[in-house]
């Protein structure tokens, strides 16, 4: 009885405290710097969220380690559904990436709960309109004649646009020079300022600055032609097995009470389903691709997969 009891009175509190929930504001942290496909996507579905939730949801750009330290915060934090993160794949990188490179990664995918897929989308690989590429065949012949020389921004180390970067270079056979920054927006700032020749990015986060004539998309990693940038050819179309998805999801820490992912799921769903949401999506030429925790969750365990054996065949990347 003294064992039972106890036990009973837990779960009668976490009963009483879903049904509180929530409380008080909720932060919705983005493992990013300000400017990328997460707050891109994350900002307007958390300000759509409060309608169904009745308190505010702080959007914390939380960046570090290409996204690592902001999603090690949630899966390690209080487990209470008043911490939610925005993530991408990426997420699914860095327990194996430490892996490969001898460290302890900073979570597992099992420290998390899935909450809802958003969006999913092909990276584009882009350049500076005024640079002397103007086709994949460009780049390529010019890495080949400078090998490691060519240099390319993305998020962070092992982060969503370096992996991406390197499936394409390994199936192209070149070696390019990696120079990492702390997320997807300032590696944009970089390639417009002249930093650097290349990068891979989520079409949300160039498809102005292609539209303004600053940048050249040269092709994606899809497996179709993306709608927005139709004469845009895939790597798969020219010969290069090439494929990467930048998708953005909804997360909670793993043992957050099973009546608290409820009620966020629900909010997620309302939000990212909604006319609004739809409508600030297609501003930034960013399709929605809504999928509930049980598909999501199958999703994510076949692009964790797939992503593994990437990582794998790329081995170790030292930092530069």
């Amino acid at each position: 009885m003294s064992r039972t009891l106890p036990l009973a009175l837990l779960a009668l509190c976490a009963s009483a405290f879903a049904q509180d929930y929530p409380s008080k504001p909720i932060t919705m942290v983005v493992p990013f710097p300000p400017g990328g496909v997460a707050e891109i996507v994350g900002r307007p579905l958390a300000s759509l969220m409060e309608k169904s939730l009745k308190q505010p949801i702080v959007l914390i750009n939380r960046p570090g380690a290409g996204g690592a330290v902001g999603m090690g915060s949630v899966a390690k934090g209080p487990a209470d559904g008043y911490t939610i993160l925005m993530g991408l794949s990426s997420i699914s990188i860095f327990p194996v990436s430490d892996r490969i490179n001898g460290k302890t990664p900073p979570y597992e995918l099992k420290d998390f709960t899935p909450i809802a897929l958003v969006t999913a989308d092909p990276t584009v690989l882009v350049v500076r309109a005024d640079g002397p590429y103007k086709t994949v065949k460009d780049f390529v012949d010019a890495a080949k004649a400078n090998p490691g020389k060519i240099n390319y921004s993305s998020s962070g180390v092992y982060g969503t646009l370096h992996v991406a970067m390197e499936i394409f270079a390994n199936a192209a056979g070149i070696k390019l020079f990696h120079i990492p920054y702390q997320g997807g927006g300032p590696a944009v700032t970089a390639l417009l300022a002249g930093q650097v020749e290349a990068s891979p990015q989520g079409p949300a986060a160039a498809i102005g600055h292609i539209r303004a004539g600053k940048m050249r998309a040269l092709a994606s990693w899809g497996t179709q032609r993306l709608k927005l940038l139709p004469d845009i050819p895939t790597f798969k179309e020219l010969g290069y097995d090439a494929e990467f998805y930048i998708w953005t999801g909804v997360f909670a820490a793993a043992a957050t009470p099973a009546p608290i992912v409820t009620k966020l799921r629900q909010a997620v769903r309302e939000a990212a389903t909604s006319p609004e949401f739809n409508a600030a999506m297609e501003k930034v030429s960013t399709p929605v691709a809504y999928l509930d925790a049980p598909e999501f969750r199958q999703y994510w365990e076949h692009d964790a997969a797939r992503l593994k054996t990437a990582l794998e065949k790329i081995g170790r990347v030292e930092e530069k």
